[in-house]
């Protein structure tokens, strides 16, 4: 007699930390998973593998990557290590957190569904040997579209094809991604790897060199990204103002950004991750013309000292960066502008810091991440002269910070008056003074045009704001400002 049981769902929960990037590569993997038979748990609690995409970008990076891989041992799980930590230390993670029954590399995602049963079955598997990812793909941009090397996110459609059977298949197959949050906001990845050879920056050793992905998959993918409630397309890379150098059209980004643009459902289009030195007028023309790509400027900066960027090879002064932002503002008064600061990289004089905040005075800048520096392995810094003391980058960062928080209130104390378009991101019911819900009270958040997801602060919407739901747009005057935070009057009706 032959059993019709059937065999218990295999269950995997895959956890996602560092940035916007990881979380598209985490999606890429949960699709491969389900192809593969796996069922996708909401935490590690009922899972039998906890999947742990880890970042390993800086030291406190690092440090939680470690804590949640140690979190997810005590859950009962089998724990696999993955992502940008797994990938750059390999061997040498698995040697030191025997908790973790696996780690990793990039070079396992086509077959992670297969590698998690091994795993399951108590098969072990070799740990990842780390190499400079960068020696993977032709020295010429031109040449490395055809190259074999697995990148994650890149060649989706032949990728998907061998994860499934992409007739009748599942939609989300078809783009080999698996959404692992819902809302009205993801992030695209357009682009793998950098070219930059920035100092500090470890990411090109383990990341590889810059590879677009290619139009045809971008839109694709916004597409079915549309059709399951996505209106706000957070656009990542490592370096997004690269984007096209492989693809033999110059102005590949731009015509990107006008496909994208013809998506219906789409409403909001945001690009992350400008380079100042790269960002053409060109470029900037377009993210002002074209009505739904928001005026958001995502600068990296790391510093305005024409000397200390020099020493991270890096180009640009407080000069030339002033300029660039009244560029941006000639064409668009009310764009939004935000950079991330390196202090006490090696060399960095009190003068240096100096110019710094008078640079940032002058900017404003809508939110400034300020970052203390901190030797990577690897990187050509370690071996730097003039290396700051501990104590002196501890105090010239909360120097920095208290600075920026009062310019970054200033600056969002400015907008008070402004007229702006909002996505509503929650809604919840509030206890009025009678006790009853009172969602007109305060509980209902978003963000305006100049605010990306997570880092830029919200505005808090109120007057009438009965029957708003996630995912709408409405159209508020900012009334009032908390630090970075905004409080705005709904005048118009959603849509």
């Amino acid at each position: 007699m032959v059993s019709s049981a059937q065999p218990a769902a295999k269950r995997v929960a895959v956890l996602t930390l560092g940035c916007a990037r990881n979380e598209t590569d985490s999606e890429e993997l949960a699709a491969r998973l389900t192809a593969g038979g796996w069922r996708i748990a909401d935490d590690g609690e009922d899972a039998d593998v906890v999947m742990v995409n880890t970042c390993g970008f800086i030291e406190q990076a690092k440090a939680e990557s470690i804590d949640v891989l140690l979190d997810a041992a005590d859950t009962g799980a089998k724990v696999v290590a993955t992502g940008c930590m797994a990938e750059r230390y390999g061997e040498e993670l698995a040697q030191s957190l025997p908790e973790a029954d696996a780690v990793l590399g990039f070079d396992h995602y086509p077959d992670m569904a297969s590698r998690l049963d091994d795993i399951l079955a108590g098969r072990e598997i070799a740990a990842h040997r780390p190499a400079d990812r960068r020696k993977l793909l032709p020295l010429a941009p031109a040449a490395r579209q055809g190259a074999a090397a697995v990148v994650p996110g890149h060649s989706r459609s032949r990728q998907a094809s061998e994860a499934a059977d992409v007739e009748g298949a599942p939609a989300h197959l078809s783009v080999l991604r698996h959404r692992l949050s819902e809302g009205p906001v993801a992030n695209l990845k357009l682009a793998s790897g950098c070219d930059r050879r920035c100092t500090f920056c470890a990411i090109p050793s383990f990341r590889g060199s810059f590879v677009s992905r290619t139009p045809e998959e971008i839109l694709a993918e916004a597409a079915w990204l549309a059709s399951d409630g996505v209106r706000e397309l957070n656009l990542v890379s490592e370096n997004t103002t690269s984007y096209g150098k492989d693809l033999a059209d110059p102005n590949a980004l731009e015509h990107l950004l006008e496909g994208l643009a013809e998506i219906d459902g789409i409403e909001w289009i945001r690009l992350s991750y400008l380079q100042p030195a790269e960002l053409r007028p060109g470029l900037i023309e377009a993210m002002c013309r074209i009505d739904k790509v928001v005026p958001y400027f995502d600068l990296s900066f790391q510093h305005s000292s024409a000397t200390v960027l020099r020493r991270m090879r890096r180009f640009g002064s407080t000069e030339s960066f002033l300029a660039l932002l009244a560029a941006i503002r000639e064409r668009e008064p009310g764009a939004g502008a935000r950079t991330n600061v390196i202090v006490g990289f090696p060399g960095e004089t009190e003068a240096d810091v100096e110019e710094l905040m008078g640079f940032l005075s002058e900017a404003r800048l809508d939110s400034t991440g300020v970052f203390a520096y901190s030797d990577e392995d690897g990187t050509e810094a370690v071996d730097l002269d003039g290396h700051v003391e501990e104590d002196a980058i501890a105090e010239r960062v909360t120097r920095v910070s208290m600075l920026v928080d009062e310019l970054v209130g200033q600056r969002a104390a400015d907008r008070v008056g402004e007229v702006m378009a909002v996505l509503v991101e929650s809604v919840e019911d509030v206890p009025g003074e009678d006790g009853a819900a009172d969602v007109a009270a305060s509980g209902v958040e978003g963000r305006g045009a100049h605010q990306a997801p997570e880092v830029d602060g919200s505005v808090t919407l109120v007057g009438e704001v009965e029957g708003l739901s996630v995912g709408d747009f409405v159209t508020a005057k900012v009334v009032d400002s908390h630090g970075v935070d905004l409080v705005a009057e709904v005048v118009g009706e959603s849509w």
